[in-house]
């Protein structure tokens, strides 16, 4: 995520927005649109950036895609989000977008089984594209649903370590540590208290904390969110209880859920220069590549550090992996446009010159293997960090739902429920909340 403006409309999907994309338009293609590609013609292209860098940078890639098909303009919309995107799709009409893109990667399940986006397959198939060849899996993996693919990624987003190189060398601390436990001791370092405060926190391990959420934990953990009946597996896979109970054990031993909220309290806006993490008041923080930038633009006094986050210790050899997400680009299934949608579509997301263009302008990573090894690519040792997160195998996202986020949702209330101490029973709690889970799946088909 490039900025300020697109994360703060990157979030869990609303209730409303749910129910709008299940009302959706249904229709998909069977072999492909009738249009004629090569006819002249005007896509409309809705987009969600809207800082003017970021507006700047799509209609740069835009303008590279008329010039090479001078017989489609694009007329380019921006500042969109999912709520308006899902009540154009639903209203349909020649005012509606013909090529849509959305920052929401946990809604795809909802996209792509309600029909709101269009079943690309047909133009993959003619087009033939080779997608395992040319993006990686877990990007692939969030622009799919149940072998429906409704979407392409375009750019995306991997989260890491950010840490305080000079206060790691104040600490005798030589490297970023590389498992959880390696990780609860270099935080207890760290962290210098200060009566009923700090005046350096080693990390923020609350989940209303930045980015400290349940699934940016458990992508560190091989999991399973589903089992293979499609039920919830978060009370069976012994992940999710070691997660939750080693998340909890690392809010106690610094300092307690009280003590930590109170803290939490006084930190900055997350995407003003006084986050937490620019003004000293934490030691490390889990983050996005987007926040490198930030880091430099706030004009910090100490030296950054950027790693993968760590792994289970008995996952050591997967240490590198971490937590992917991105924009996703589609086309509206009501579009008389629909081959051209697709050209625009193909070129922004797999040609190589408009994905590393596009990935410098607002310094996200790039979503295909020929983008994110390309020399044209702007980069240094703290953002290779994050390409290389991109490109390792283990990495991961949530999977899809029929539902959108909410099983996500589910488990990040159960989340602030335990570290809070108001669940005791981990197992029951986890139980209680897959049978939540499954009420809620069942009840969306």
């Amino acid at each position: 995520m490039p900025g300020i403006s697109r994360k703060a409309t990157f979030a869990l999907a609303t209730a409303a927005s749910l129910a709008l994309l299940t009302t959706a338009c249904t229709g998909q293609s069977d072999s492909g649109a009738t249009d004629d590609p090569n006819a002249r013609t005007t896509l409309t292209f809705w987009h969600g950036w809207s800082a003017p860098s970021e507006v700047k940078a799509v209609q740069q890639v835009v303008d590279r895609f008329e010039k090479a098909h001078p017989n489609i303009t694009v007329k380019v919309v921006g500042n969109i989000n999912d709520d308006k995107l899902n009540q154009a799709l639903r209203a349909g009409g020649s005012n509606g977008p013909d090529v849509v893109s959305s920052f929401t990667t946990s809604n795809v399940g909802t996209f792509c089984s309600s029909g709101a986006f269009l079943d690309l397959k047909p133009f993959i198939e003619k087009s033939k594209l080779d997608l395992e060849a040319t993006i990686p899996k877990p990007m692939l993996d969030y622009t799919q649903f149940e072998g429906t693919r409704c979407a392409l990624p375009l750019l995306g987003d991997a989260y890491g370590l950010y840490y305080n190189k000079d206060a790691f060398e104040k600490a005798g601390i030589t490297r970023p540590p590389k498992t959880w436990t390696e990780f609860a001791e270099v935080a207890k370092k760290l962290t210098k208290p200060k009566g009923d405060t700090y005046d350096q926190l080693g990390f923020m391990p609350n989940y209303h904390g930045y980015e400290t959420v349940v699934d940016h934990y458990m992508s560190q953990w091989d999991h399973a969110y589903f089992a293979a009946d499609g039920s919830s597996n978060v009370a069976e896979d012994p992940a999710f209880a070691e997660m939750f109970t080693y998340q909890k054990k690392l809010v106690d031993d610094l300092g307690g859920f009280a003590k930590l909220e109170r803290y939490r309290n006084t930190f900055g806006d997350e995407w003003g220069a006084e986050h937490p993490f620019h003004t000293g008041q934490v030691a490390m923080q889990l983050d996005g590549e987007w926040r490198l930038g930030m880091v430099r633009d706030a004009g910090v006094d100490f030296e950054i550090g950027t790693a993968p986050l760590p792994v289970a210790d008995d996952e050591v050899d997967e240490y590198g992996k971490g937590f992917l997400s991105g924009t996703i680009m589609g086309i509206a299934p009501r579009s008389q446009k629909q081959n051209a949608a697709w050209e625009l579509v193909k070129y922004m997301t797999t040609d190589t010159e408009a994905v590393v263009s596009f990935a410098n302008a607002i310094h996200n990573v790039p979503s295909t293997f020929a983008a994110l090894k390309s020399p044209d690519l702007k980069t240094d040792p703290a953002f290779t960090t994050f390409l290389d997160i991109a490109r390792h195998p283990g990495s991961n996202t949530p999977p899809a739902s029929v539902n959108g986020s909410t099983y996500q949702t589910t488990l990040q209330d159960f989340g602030y429920q335990y570290e809070s101490g108001k669940v005791k029973d981990l197992k029951t709690g986890l139980e209680k909340t897959a049978a939540q889970i499954d009420r809620d799946i069942e009840q969306a088909k």
